[in-house]
């Protein structure tokens, strides 16, 4: 074909994809579907003009001709393949949705984009200005080893945060506790980094390197509740029966614990002066925790007294009881 056959089917699709463009961005990433629908459009019609005018976009650039013809040649080539780009990462975005992927797929979500940019823009290199990819991807390929000698621990970090995603080992939103003691609830993850929002409401930022070397307990799997344990020491002076009865019913009275699985009291130790036993009960989330023992304490303080038991003295320093989260 000559310029001149090329020249009007260029210019329809210049205009087809310039036009989708700025409709594209009008519609906002507040409408994935609108957006999809035009991209489909969009790229369907510079299909059919590319179809009509027996242009392959797949061919290299013996097909184009010189001067402004062959420019708006290339350009309509450039919009092409953009718009392959942007119509698939549209089913992507949709496909994501459909499947109520969380935002923790969020990596996995841009490597899969930046991949289907790379094609495309390695398409446009090789389909649209004829130009060799075996050279450029040599080339590529010392510079990437450069910088990722120069980036060793950035990569680090990307990789580590790409091996915890596909783990699913926690999502957004889930509380987790690492092995040295930190804990809080999964706020963001990016490329490089994990964000804890703490219980002093403090953002911890962990590089996923470090997130990936230390053990990770997830506090919100199979579920948001979890198991407290209060200790406390009884005078000997009733039977232990007795006992367990009146702390169970303290369980019993409470309305900040959950009901299912119920409440246990275990006796633990007995001699002549103390009979120590440990309350242990589930709440709905750690936020509540700190408040529900604070409740059966106080129940617990209060049945003491009504019913004739007796607060054993500590043997140390140690206060009442105190409570731990398994």
């Amino acid at each position: 074909m000559s310029g001149d056959d090329h020249l009007l089917p260029s210019i329809l699709i210049d205009v087809l994809g310039i036009a989708g463009i700025c409709v594209w961005h009008i519609q906002g990433r507040s409408r994935p579907s609108g957006r999809l629908i035009v991209q489909i459009l969009f790229f369907a019609g510079m299909s059919l003009v590319l179809f009509m005018a027996r242009i392959a976009p797949h061919r290299t650039d013996d097909l184009y001709t010189h001067g402004f013809a062959a420019l708006l040649l290339k350009l309509a080539g450039i919009l092409w393949w953009t718009h392959l780009a942007w119509t698939i990462i549209g089913f992507f975005h949709i496909y994501v949705g459909l499947i109520r992927k969380p935002r923790e797929a969020h990596l996995i979500q841009d490597m899969a984009v930046a991949t289907i940019y790379l094609g495309a823009m390695l398409s446009v290199i090789r389909f649209v200005f004829g130009m060799p990819l075996g050279t450029l991807l040599t080339t590529s390929g010392v510079v990437a080893v450069i910088f990722g000698l120069a980036l060793q621990n950035t990569l680090g970090d990307v990789f580590s945060g790409i091996a915890l995603t596909l783990g699913k080992a926690y999502v957004l939103g889930d509380w987790i506790r690492l092995s040295d003691g930190t804990e809080g609830r999964v706020t963001e993850t990016n490329w490089r980094s994990t964000n804890l929002l703490t219980g002093a409401n403090n953002v911890v930022v962990l590089p996923n390197s470090v997130l990936a070397r230390q053990g990770v307990t997830n506090l919100s799997r199979p579920d948001e509740t979890h198991l407290i344990a209060l200790s406390v020491r009884i005078a000997a002076t009733q039977s232990p029966k007795l006992v367990e009865d009146i702390l169970r019913s303290v369980l019993e009275a409470s309305t900040s614990i959950v009901r299912d699985p119920p409440p246990a009291v275990a006796l633990k130790t007995i001699d002549a002066i103390v009979i120590e036993a440990e309350l242990q009960f589930r709440v709905d989330s750690l936020a509540i925790g700190t408040a529900a023992k604070n409740e059966i304490i106080e129940l617990l303080h209060r049945r003491c007294g009504a019913d004739g038991l007796s607060l054993a003295a500590p043997t140390t320093c140690s206060s009442l009881g105190h409570g731990r989260y398994d």
